[in-house]
């Protein structure tokens, strides 16, 4: 009696390297974009892609959890890391700062743009209540990068309210921006001068209204009492 041959043990999968991830999603989401500018940013748009690009369902769904939200929040990162990018070749600390600001603004528009009506899909998929956490936490995620690309380097109390004042004025600017339909939108140009002076104007405001205040003894107790 002859011993029967024995099986080879199958060899363990490599497991996918968070590299290999990133790129397969930069190619799901390609593949999705165009038909998001269409149907909006969907489980059937996600599953779409899967089959264009050739990803199995249980992979798809480990790198997209939350479906289209989980498309989308990899769509808003990506614009944001090429946007630093870009901005990181610019030298933005030696300019003013509202260049730098300006100049964030509108790099981000311009990586936007090549789909511009996904980004308006995603936009109002943000908007629903029901995600208005992760539009929040999006939203916070663009205008820190513009900060830090524009040289913020603030720690204290200034850090959240530049952020907050940011996202105010991106925001308004980027529903402008879906609605300018002009060859070279310029009107959206114009709104973000516009938009960027106000805060300018409201800047040099309260630090007079600080300095004016500061002749009075009442206020420089109430104040030193309010930074501790």
């Amino acid at each position: 009696m002859t011993d029967k041959p024995k099986k080879k043990a199958a060899r363990p999968k490599p497991e996918m390297k968070s590299d290999d991830d990133g790129a397969l999603k930069q190619k799901l989401l390609e593949a999705a974009l165009k038909d998001a500018a269409f149907d909006g940013f969907t489980d059937v748009v996600v599953a779409k892609a899967g089959q264009e690009v050739g990803v199995d369902k249980e992979t798809l769904s480990r790198l997209f959890p939350n479906g289209g939200l989980s498309l989308i929040e990899t769509y808003s990162r990506g614009v944001d890391a090429e946007m630093e990018r870009v901005l990181a070749a610019m030298e933005l600390p030696a300019r003013k700062i509202r260049e730098r600001i300006k100049l964030a603004i509108l790099t981000r528009l311009a990586i936007l743009k090549p789909h511009k009506e996904a980004a308006r899909r995603a936009a109002a998929a943000l908007a629903l209540p029901l995600h208005a956490g992760l539009g929040a936490k999006l939203l916070y995620a663009s205008v820190d990068a513009m900060w830090r690309a524009a040289g913020d380097e603030s720690t204290d109390f200034n850090f959240y309210t530049k952020r907050g004042i940011l996202a105010g004025v991106y925001g308004s600017v980027l529903m402008r921006w879906f609605n300018d339909t002009g060859e070279d939108e310029s009107a959206t140009a114009t709104f973000l001068d516009a938009r960027i002076e106000n805060v300018m104007q409201f800047e040099k405001f309260k630090a007079k209204a600080k300095e004016a205040l500061g002749n009075f003894p009442m206020f420089k107790d109430w104040a030193k009492a309010k930074s501790k």
